[in-house]
Formats: structure tokens, C-alpha cells, sequence
């Protein structure tokens, strides 16, 4: 059920590993978009539960210590309006509640400082340039990272430009080392 897709994303990623629960496909697709745009914050259980079924996950949360963060990819103060909760936040609460994680969870420590276009509506090469610049950490916070693993947690994983500009921010705060964990995962191209 789980899928890996290991330590070595890219040349140049500020990504050390990125650990998903399932394919982003039928049936997958269909119950996560009902998650995410029909309002079901109560399935955050469910995927947490499933997503904690895949070993790469599980290995994640107990190598985490009282000083590391479990963070959500943030949203768009209008996209976050529209839908009415953010999703990827409900995800880390659950995962940090059903792990018992020690490490610190917070929707405020990774900001989403610019809306963007939704990814889906854009071509791969399109997508890294519409996330620059977007997330920032909060500057008063920086010293929070410093030396600190970080697993950002997100609901679904395409190309992966959102989850490697965020970790490049966490980054440039002192984080250390970043694991992205996502419920699903496309097939990368």
C-alpha cells in the first residue's frame, strides 16, 4: 500500500525523503478531492490511519524528538476561506495525535505569504515558478528551526514543486533535515 519515493528526490531539492501512503488514483483520488473540496474534515482519521499504515511513515514519526515539528503545507488566506479548513493541518493533527509524536505541530510557524494559482491548473514546468515565493517562515520563529527535523505533511503530492519550496524555506530558517509525508502521491514523470 505504501509508496516510497526515497531519499534522493532531485539533484537539488531541500527535501531529504518524501514517504506516501498511497497512489494518487481511483479509488484514492476520487475519496480525497470529497475530503478535500466537499468539507469531509472528519475522514482526517481515516487517511491518517492509512497513511500510518505504510512503514515509511511510522519510521518518520518515531525517529521525531520533543524539539522537531510535525508542520501542514499551509494555504492561501482565500483558498483557506473558500474551503472553510485546511486540510493538510487536519491531516497533521491526526498523525501527530495517532503517533503520540513528541515533536511541536503548528499551523503558524510555515506561513502561506501569497495565493497562487491552484497547482492543478498549471503545467509541471509552470508550477515551481508559481509557488516562488510564496511560503516564508514567521521571521519573529526562525530560531525554533534551528537544527531541527521537520515532516511536512501534505494531502497530495504531484510534482512536487509546493513541497520543495516550502522545505527549501524550512531550510533557509536552520531546519535540518525535512522529510515531506503525504496521503498520496502521483506517479513521478
Amino acid at each position: 500500500m505504501g509508496l516510497r519515493t526515497g531519499p534522493q528526490l532531485c539533484g537539488a531539492c531541500a527535501l531529504d525523503n518524501a514517504v506516501a501512503g498511497v497512489h494518487y488514483a481511483y479509488p484514492w483520488s476520487t475519496l480525497i478531492a470529497g475530503y478535500k473540496f466537499g468539507g469531509q474534515h472528519g475522514w482526517a482519521g481515516f487517511f491518517a490511519d492509512l497513511l500510518l499504515q505504510s512503514p515509511g511513515t511510522a519510521q518518520v514519526f518515531a525517529g521525531l524528538s520533543p524539539e522537531d515539528w510535525v508542520l501542514p503545507m499551509p494555504l492561501a488566506a482565500q483558498r483557506l476561506q473558500t474551503r472553510g479548513f485546511n486540510q493538510a493541518w487536519e491531516l497533521c493533527a491526526e498523525l501527530a495525535r495517532q503517533t503520540q509524536t513528541p515533536a511541536r505541530t503548528d499551523a503558524k510557524l510555515l506561513l502561506r505569504v501569497r495565493h497562487t494559482r491552484p497547482q492543478s491548473q498549471l503545467k509541471r514546468k509552470e508550477r515551481l515558478a508559481n509557488v516562488k515565493g510564496a511560503f516564508q517562515v514567521d521571521p519573529l520563529r526562525t530560531a525554533e528551526l534551528q537544527g531541527r527535523r521537520v515532516v511536512l505533511v501534505d494531502d497530495v503530492m504531484t510534482s512536487g514543486a509546493s513541497m520543495y519550496t516550502a522545505a527549501q524555506v524550512l531550510r533557509e530558517a536552520g531546519a535540518a533535515h525535512v522529510t515531506a509525508v503525504v496521503l498520496a502521491r502521483t506517479a513521478p514523470a
